[in-house]
Formats: C-alpha cells, sequence, structure tokens
C-alpha cells in the first residue's frame, strides 16, 4: 500500500514517487524512459519530479507523453533554474514547462537551488502563478538552514511546501540542523538522489544488511527514507522491472534493531556540514 506524507496545507501526497533527473537527453531512450514512468503509475507511484533543467526541457516532454490521458492521476512537479527565478522570470519559466507538459497547471513548483535573485521577487512570482492557477503549491530545492531561514523572512515565505534535498543512507548532513528546521515548521524534506547515484547499489554494508533481511539493497535504502514518514522519496529509473522493485520498499518495514543496524553502518551527522549537492 502507497503511504502519504502531509504537506503544510495538510493535503497528502505519495511518499514514493518518480524522479525524472538525466531523461530525455537521447532520443534512443525514450520509449524506455516513458514506459518506465507509466509502470510507476500503473504501481500507484503517482507523485512525478521533473525540471526545466533536467534534458533541456527533454525530461518535461518524456513526462507529457507518460502522462498523456492519466493527467489528474498525477502530483506534477516541475523545478526553474535560479537565473529564471525573477518575478516575471518564474511566470515565463512555468508557462513554457507547462506548454512542454502538456498541461495548464503544475502540482508543486520548486526554485531548483538559490542564484542571485532575491527569494522575495521569487516568492511574488509563485504568488502570482498561484492566483492565476498555474500551480497549486511552491517549494525551494537545495536551500541550507540560512537559506530557509531567509526565505522565511521574505513576504509570503513561509508557505513553502517542501525543500528537495540529497538525501541518502550515506548522505545525512541535512539531518544536523536543516531536517529539524523543517520539522518544526511541519515542512518534508524531498530526498533526490535516495540511491545515490546508484552507488549505494553497490556498497557492501547495505548488501550484506539487505541479504540479511530478505530485502534488495535498493528496498533497504528506500524503506530507511520511507520509514521516517515525513520524506518525500523520488528515485530515477528507466527500467519497469526497477520501479517494481522500488515498489517494494513500501512492504518494508524494519525493527528497531534493524533500524539501530543501519544507524552503526551509516553513522548520522556528528557535527553541521556544508549542504551537498549533485
Amino acid at each position: 500500500m502507497q503511504q502519504s506524507v502531509i504537506l503544510p496545507s495538510g493535503e497528502q501526497v505519495p511518499a514514493l514517487g518518480q524522479g525524472t533527473w538525466h531523461m530525455g537527453e537521447r532520443s534512443s531512450e525514450r520509449t524506455d524512459e516513458v514506459a518506465a514512468l507509466k509502470a510507476g503509475l500503473d504501481e500507484g507511484l503517482s507523485l512525478i519530479d521533473t525540471a526545466e533543467m533536467y534534458g533541456d526541457g527533454g525530461a518535461e516532454r518524456v513526462v507529457a507523453q507518460a502522462i498523456a490521458g492519466r493527467r489528474a492521476e498525477v502530483f506534477l512537479i516541475s523545478k526553474v533554474f535560479p537565473w529564471n527565478a525573477s518575478q516575471a522570470g518564474v511566470i515565463s519559466a512555468c508557462e513554457r514547462s507547462l506548454s512542454r507538459l502538456g498541461t495548464d497547471h503544475l502540482d508543486l513548483y520548486l526554485l531548483h537551488w538559490r542564484g542571485g535573485e532575491p527569494l522575495a521577487n521569487t516568492v511574488a512570482g509563485f504568488q502570482d502563478l498561484q492566483r492565476a492557477g498555474k500551480i497549486r503549491y511552491w517549494g525551494v530545492s537545495n536551500l541550507d538552514a540560512d537559506d530557509i531561514r531567509a526565505l522565511w523572512q521574505a513576504p509570503g515565505g513561509q508557505d513553502c511546501a517542501t525543500n528537495q534535498l540529497l538525501y541518502h543512507l550515506n548522505e545525512r548532513g541535512i539531518e544536523w540542523n536543516i531536517q529539524p528546521l523543517l520539522r518544526e515548521r511541519g515542512i518534508p524534506v524531498m530526498a533526490y538522489c535516495p540511491l545515490g547515484q546508484g552507488n549505494l547499489l553497490q556498497d557492501p554494508r547495505l548488501a550484506g544488511f539487505a541479504e540479511r533481511y530478505g530485502m534488495t539493497a535498493a528496498q533497504a535504502a528506500l524503506a530507511w527514507l520511507l520509514d521516517q514518514k515525513d520524506v518525500i522519496v523520488i528515485p530515477k529509473t528507466r527500467s519497469p522491472r526497477r520501479v517494481a522493485e522500488n515498489r517494494g520498499a513500501l512492504e518494508v518495514s524494519f525493527t528497531d534493531q534493524q533500524r539501530a543496524e543501519l544507524n552503526e553502518l551509516f553513522p548520522p551527522p556528528q557535527g553541521p556540514r556544508p549542504l551537498a549537492i549533485v
């Protein structure tokens, strides 16, 4: 059964979704990419994350093909480049994303990372888009604790719905100060690269753990994030078989002993670290 994460608005969204980074870059892979996203929808992985950056808009076009005729099923997310994040620029960028996605609205629109544009201007653009019905919610990505505090000082900045961050078993730096700060406001983290760009799947520590408990390494890594109940997880794959494997993470329930074992294998941070970004 799919589990949910609650946004600050009170709306529930799927905890396990689908990412699209590196999709839409090669036409030879389009068929597999569309098939994988469709397979995910069939498995109930109806939250799909993309961005204007991915494949220079190509990933959005892949998503459009995958969700054609099924838009009502999907919680659709895209992201805006920081150099497009002025008040007017956000609106224009969103219009281009909507055109590529073949839809009239996004469920969530994120600032991809912080650039030179004042956050107040970006938030104002998001608010304009909300009033126009072009987006339902807005959020951010790759903002550290100081950035988040600055965002909350901007007019309307406290309406941020999520912060999408690099987060997986081997990269837990956000647990020191960013994640607790967000939790105080009921803002979920959206974990990108939850399998460490595939590196976790080759990690002997995780492989051994997964073998001991009758799951795959991918399922163990994803289930560890899902176990927190307020983290949205967006693995990316071009393989329908992998989609089914990822879906299996929703069936995993950890014991306290297993949680302790993973904490020993992949220790939490012992102090502040610079925000990790890929």
